[in-house]
């Protein structure tokens, strides 16, 4: 069971359907129904986990751009 909570509890729905995504992307989706998260190994979680980063990274880059200097005030 996994000891990270969300910095936003109200995001945790969406960081699952992310999680999956990114899954299905790395063609670990299958595995995963199989096997369950628990039974992954550490390199197929951190590759989930490295895109999923990099996925958070391009969306926030991309309303700090639409924002403006908004974000930083």
């Amino acid at each position: 069971m996994s000891r990270n909570t969300p910095e936003v509890p109200e995001s945790e729905n969406q960081l699952d359907q992310l999680k999956w995504e990114v899954a299905e992307e790395l063609n670990l989706d299958d595995d995963i129904e199989e096997k369950g998260f628990a039974n992954m190994t550490t390199r197929e979680v951190g590759q989930i986990g490295g895109n999923m980063v990099k996925k958070m990274i391009t969306f926030a880059e991309k309303e700090m751009a639409e924002q403006g200097a908004d974000v930083i005030d």
